[in-house]
C-alpha cells in the first residue's frame, strides 16, 4: 500500500476547482506553470498539464489550424481591463452574461479555453465554434483528453453564465468522462459525489478505450488540517480541491475482463 496526504490548502488547487459568480479563485488556484498552446501567438498559454492535453487533443483530430485558439491564461489585470471595456462598449446586461468578473474568471486559473474556427474574421468575446466539421470533432474526442464544454445554453441556471459554446475547462482524466456520461457540468459533478460517494462507495468510471477503472469520491475537509489516504501499489491515486471546501480523490488502476 501506498499514502498520500491531503492539507486544507489543496482545496483550492487542481483541475476541478470551482470559479464561479458565487466562488473566487483563491491565490493558491492560480497556475504555478504555463505553456503556450499556439504556434502563431506565444502569449496564448495554459495551466502546463491543460496545455498539454489540449496540444495532444488537436494532434488527434489532425487540426492543422482549422481550430484557433482565441484566449487562454488571463493575469487578473487582464481580465479587469476585458471586463471594463466590454461595458463599456456593450452594456451591464451583456457583460455580465458573456464575461465573468475580474477573480472569478476560470481564465485566471490557466484551466480554460476559448477556441474558434479559423476565420478571416474572429469576435474576441463570442468567437464562433459551430457543432459541426473539425469543431464537433474536437468535441466528441474532448472528454477523452479531460475537457468539458463548461456552459451549455441548457445550463445557464446552474453555472450562471450565458451559453458559451467556444469556452472549454480542463478537468481532467477521469472526469471529463465522467461528467459526460452523466451529462452534468461542474457544479453538478461536484454536488454529486459530494452526495453520494464516499470512501467506501466510490463512483465507478470505466475510461474510454482501455482497460482503467478509476474509483472517484468527495472528502469534506472542513475542520480538518490534514488527512491520509491509501491505495495499492498498483493504483494511481490523484486528488483535486473543489474550492469549496473539499478535495475530489480518484483512484485509476487497471482491470481485466469485461467491464
Amino acid at each position: 500500500m501506498k499514502t498520500i496526504r491531503a492539507a486544507w490548502e489543496d482545496t483550492m488547487r487542481g483541475s476541478l476547482i470551482l470559479v464561479t459568480p458565487d466562488c473566487a479563485l483563491l491565490e493558491s488556484g492560480r497556475p504555478k506553470e504555463l505553456l503556450s498552446v499556439c504556434k502563431s501567438r506565444t502569449d496564448i498559454r495554459m495551466e502546463k498539464e491543460a496545455a498539454g492535453m489540449l496540444l495532444r487533443l488537436l494532434e488527434r483530430i489532425e487540426n492543422n489550424d482549422r481550430i484557433v485558439s482565441v484566449s487562454g491564461f488571463r493575469s487578473h489585470e487582464e481580465q479587469v481591463q476585458i471586463w471594463e471595456d466590454t461595458l463599456l462598449k456593450e452594456g451591464e446586461a451583456f457583460t455580465r452574461t458573456y464575461v465573468a468578473k475580474p477573480g472569478h474568471s476560470e481564465h485566471e486559473s490557466g484551466l480554460a479555453i476559448d477556441l474558434a474556427e479559423n476565420r478571416t474574421e474572429i469576435d474576441f468575446i463570442r468567437p464562433d465554434f459551430p457543432r459541426e466539421g473539425i469543431c464537433m470533432e474536437f468535441r466528441r474526442q474532448a472528454a477523452g483528453y479531460g475537457f468539458v464544454e463548461r456552459y451549455p445554453a441548457d445550463k445557464t441556471s446552474v453555472t450562471g453564465i450565458g451559453g458559451e459554446p467556444w469556452h472549454f475547462r480542463y478537468v481532467g482524466q477521469p472526469h471529463g468522462v465522467a461528467m459526460e456520461r452523466e451529462g452534468v457540468v461542474l457544479e453538478e459533478y461536484i454536488a454529486f459525489l459530494k452526495e453520494e460517494t464516499s470512501q467506501r462507495v466510490p463512483y465507478l468510471c470505466f475510461e474510454t478505450d482501455s482497460n482503467v477503472c478509476s474509483e472517484i469520491f468527495y472528502v469534506d475537509m472542513r475542520g480538518k488540517e490534514k488527512i491520509c489516504l491509501s491505495c495499492s501499489d498498483k493504483a494511481d491515486m490523484r486528488i483535486s480541491g473543489t474550492n469549496e471546501g473539499g478535495i475530489v480523490v480518484c483512484r485509476r488502476r487497471a482491470v481485466y475482463g469485461e467491464k
